[in-house]
């Protein structure tokens, strides 16, 4: 354990009482936090007496969690910021950048109202050290810097954002019990991961438990499937051309996609309930076959929050465990993530918003959040000592190996495709459709919108 005697700008702010000591999360100098990041940051901020305010999506636990590391910032500067969450934050945004009354910063979780908005002129640039910073600090840092790039009004592109809190989808849950018990091994192969699903079901057991069902949303994890097994078929140009619709839906590599998820969702034999009743299954329930004794599928493919949904009490690493969505090897396209996250745009320029965009880039800033929970971060030099468990640190560490991560796609689309068409596109492939028909209907809807 290092301890650290915390100077300059840090001094004043604790002793003017803008963040008394007691307020914060982490005693300053305890632990295996980066307390070298933090005095660093202070010494060269002295920002007190100055103010800004910002709003995001996080409200409840994940408010509580990121007022502690601002609470960090305005100990280390002597500034003081306001941060208020909201469920209805897009629109909010959208109303006070209209109303010229917006935040300092805002925290976006869509890309495409960051580019929507920068376009219009009221976000503002960040200078390209930043980009550099990503680039070199982030694992798959080209891949960050591309992701928080847009156009402006002059049509030239800039960095507008710091992504900040990221998601991963790339996984498959499964109970190692269940696998020991079987002798199944953990597939390091898109190849090794299909054989198993065959050794599965023809050991007369069932392999995958899928649901589609979301209420008006159903048909959405379909397109996490399609999503990822994209990034598996095809270089990540081709996903970036797809997304923005530079190659139609009904291209020959999106309908190989949809037909690679097939290979797993319409084969009888491969899901729980047999392939009809993936559409119908509601995608919270999915994974409880998982746990039944004998178990009713052995393998469940979703994001990092669906442990919400497993039964009480059920302890992760022990009772249920996960492993990456792997690529194939003959593809050779490296080790790609899918994920999701939040991005921090300055949507009002002042001193306090370049600062605490500058404080988003010391390890402090991630290890706070990470120490707490609900966060994970590509940043290399963040230490994963202070993750609160394995668990935390193995989903870190599918980030952090990631050579390529591509933001969830159906998000970077129209409203009307990524969140509709799409949808229930995959609905209808899921239940007997044609692919190549299913991808030509999309492409027809998103036509239309143009």
């Amino acid at each position: 354990m290092k301890t650290i005697l915390f100077a300059g700008a840090a001094t004043f702010a604790l002793s003017t009482g803008m963040t008394a000591a007691q307020d914060l999360k982490f005693p300053v100098g305890e632990g295996d936090f980066n307390w070298d990041s933090y005095n660093s940051f202070a010494d060269a901020n002295d920002l007190s007496g100055k103010s800004m305010d910002m709003t995001g999506p996080w409200t409840g636990l994940d408010d509580q969690n990121f007022s502690n590391v601002i609470a960090y910032f305005e100990a280390a500067t002597g500034a003081n910021v306001n941060y208020s969450g909201s469920d209805s934050f897009e629109q909010d945004i959208v109303i006070s950048t209209q109303a010229n009354s917006a935040p300092n910063i805002a925290v976006f979780p869509q890309p495409g109202l960051i580019s929507d908005l920068a376009k219009k002129g009221v976000i503002t640039p960040l200078d390209p050290e930043n980009a550099d910073w990503i680039a070199e600090n982030y694992a798959a840092g080209q891949s960050w810097v591309d992701l928080a790039s847009f156009e402006g009004p002059d049509g030239e592109k800039n960095l507008y954002a710091m992504p900040f809190k990221i998601d991963v989808k790339s996984l498959v849950w499964y109970v190692p019990e269940a696998f020991d018990e079987a002798g199944y091994d953990i597939p390091e192969t898109m190849e090794d991961l299909k054989a198993l699903t065959q050794q599965i079901a023809d050991d007369g057991e069932t392999p995958w438990c899928i649901g589609l069902g979301s209420g008006a949303a159903t048909g959405w994890p379909a397109t996490d499937w399609v999503e990822d097994l994209m990034l598996r078929t095809q270089p990540p140009e081709t996903y970036d051309k797809w997304v923005t619709n530079e190659i139609p839906f009904d291209d020959p590599a999106v309908v190989g996609a949809i037909e690679e998820y097939g290979f797993f969702a319409r084969n009888d034999a491969f899901v729980n309930g047999g392939s009809s009743a993936v559409a119908n299954t509601d995608f919270r329930d999915s994974p409880g076959g998982l746990f039944t004794f004998p178990p009713e599928c052995y393998m469940h493919h979703q994001a990092t929050f669906i442990p919400t949904f497993f039964p009480e009490g059920t302890e992760m690493g022990e009772d249920v465990d996960f492993f990456y969505f792997p690529a194939y090897a003959e593809k050779d396209l490296g080790k790609p993530v899918l994920g999701a996250g939040t991005m921090f745009s300055i949507t009002k320029d002042s001193d306090v918003a370049q600062a605490f965009v500058k404080f988003l880039q010391t390890p402090i800033a991630h290890e706070v959040w990470m120490a707490q929970s609900g966060f994970l971060t590509p940043f290399k030099d963040a230490n994963v000592d202070v993750f609160p468990s394995d668990t935390q640190r193995n989903l870190n560490e599918i980030l952090t190996n990631a050579t390529t991560f591509r933001f969830d796609g159906s998000d970077l689309m129209p409203g009307e495709i990524g969140a509709g068409a799409f949808w229930t596109g995959m609905v209808d492939y899921t239940t007997g459709a044609d692919a190549a028909k299913v991808a030509s209907d999309i492409q027809d809807r998103w036509s239309a919108i143009k």
